[in-house]
C-alpha cells in the first residue's frame, strides 16, 4: 500500500493543525514542494472546511489532505467541568471576557463526512478514533486514501480498515490523537513505531518530535514511509499560527514542553507557560467541553500577545522551528 503515498516526491507530511494554523497557503506550499500538505477540519463547520479545500485547489494542482476529528464518545463529568469553569473566572475577568459554555461535542462530523464523500481531496485523515468501515470504503471508492492516527498497537489493530496509519509518539505537539481521553501507554515514537510495524501490515507515517533530516531518515529506516511534521512549520510565513505563538517558539523564557488538559480537556503537548503550570492538575478529562470553556480566554489572550495564558502547542523539537518558507522546510527535512 505504499503506492497510497505515490504522489509525494518527498517523504514529508505536514501535520494537520486545527485552530487556523493549517492554512490553504501552507498545505499548498508543502504539496508544491513535493510533500503532502494537510488542512484541518477541527473546530470549523463543514462549510468552512469546504472553503479551505476550494482555496487550496486554487493554489495547487498537487494532492493534499483534510483531517477530521472523530466525535467525542467519552462521557463528561458536568460537575467537574463546572468547577473548572468557576476556577477560570478570575482569569476571564482579568481578560475582560466570560468563560465559555460547553457546546456541541460532535464537531459537525456527519456534515463533514457527507461533504467529503461528495468531493474528497486525495487524502482524508482521522484523529481521536477510526471512522466506521462503510465510511472508509466509501471514501476509498472515491479514490481517496484514508489515514488514521494511532497511539498504540491496539488502536493500530482497531484501525485495520484504513489505508495508512499515522503513528504518533509521545513527543508530538498538540493533541494526543488517541481513541480515548487518556495517557495510558504513552510511548516514545521510535518504540511505538517498532511495535506497530511488527503488529500490522499497513504503511506507516511516523509523527512526534521530528525536526531534522536526520529525524526523518531515522524513522524511514525503522519502516515508516513518511514523516509527519507539525511544529517545524509553525513559524513559517504560510502558517496561520498566532504571532504570540510563533514568537514563543523562539523565546528563551520557554524552555520545555509538557502534556496538559488545561486548555481543551484532552492531553496535548505545549510550551510550559503560566496557565499550563497553574491549571493542569485541576482540568478534568472532558473534551471538547473544556475547549469550549477556555475558548474566549485563549482567543483574547492571543489577540493581546499574552503568552502566559494562551495554548502554545509544540513538540519536543520546537527550538529548531524557523521562519523559513514552507518549501524550504520540506527540502531541509528531506535531506
Amino acid at each position: 500500500m505504499e503506492a497510497a503515498l505515490v504522489h509525494a516526491d518527498r517523504p514529508v507530511v505536514q501535520a494537520p493543525m486545527a485552530g487556523g494554523t493549517s492554512t490553504p497557503a501552507l498545505a499548498a506550499a508543502v504539496s508544491d514542494a513535493g510533500g503532502i500538505g494537510f488542512l484541518a477540519a477541527g473546530y470549523i463547520s463543514a462549510a468552512a472546511m469546504r472553503e479551505d479545500i476550494a482555496a487550496t485547489r486554487r493554489l495547487t494542482s498537487r494532492p493534499f489532505g483534510m483531517n477530521v476529528f472523530m466525535p467525542s464518545l467519552d462521557a463528561a463529568d458536568a460537575a467537574a467541568v463546572a468547577a473548572y469553569r468557576d476556577r477560570l473566572v478570575p482569569e476571564a475577568e482579568r481578560l475582560g471576557v466570560v468563560p465559555g459554555i460547553p457546546g456541541a461535542r460532535d464537531d459537525d462530523y456527519d456534515a463533514k463526512i457527507a461533504d467529503l464523500l461528495a468531493d474528497p481531496p486525495a487524502f482524508v485523515g482521522f484523529t481521536f478514533g477510526c471512522p466506521a468501515d462503510d465510511v472508509v470504503r466509501a471514501l476509498r471508492d472515491r479514490g481517496t486514501t484514508v489515514i488514521v492516527t494511532v497511539t498504540s498497537v491496539d488502536e493500530a489493530r482497531a484501525a485495520s480498515a484504513a489505508d495508512v496509519l499515522c503513528v504518533q509518539g509521545a513527543e508530538a505537539g498538540a493533541h494526543r490523537g488517541s481513541f480515548t481521553n487518556t495517557l495510558d501507554g504513552l510511548l516514545p515514537l521510535r518504540d511505538l513505531l517498532r511495535l506497530v510495524r511488527g503488529a500490522v501490515p499497513h504503511p506507516l507515517i511516523a509523527a512526534g518530535g521530528l525536526a531534522t533530516s536526520g529525524d526523518v531518515a531515522g524513522v524511514l529506516s525503522l519502516g515508516a514511509v513518511a514523516a509527519q511534521v507539525g511544529t517545524a512549520f509553525l513559524r513559517c510565513p504560510e502558517s496561520g499560527a498566532s504571532a504570540v505563538h510563533k514568537a514563543a517558539l523562539a523565546d528563551p523564557r520557554f524552555t520545555s514542553t509538557a502534556m496538559t488538559r488545561a486548555f481543551s480537556g484532552r492531553p496535548a503537548r505545549g510550551l510550559v507557560n503560566r496557565f499550563l503550570s497553574e491549571h493542569s492538575e485541576h482540568a478534568p478529562a472532558a473534551y471538547p467541553d473544556v475547549h469550549h470553556v477556555t475558548s474566549p480566554l485563549r482567543r483574547t489572550a492571543a489577540a493581546r500577545g499574552d503568552a502566559g495564558t494562551v495554548n502554545l502547542w509544540a513538540g519536543v523539537g520546537f527550538r529548531l522551528a524557523t521562519e523559513a518558507p514552507a518549501a524550504e522546510i520540506v527540502e531541509r527535512l528531506s535531506g
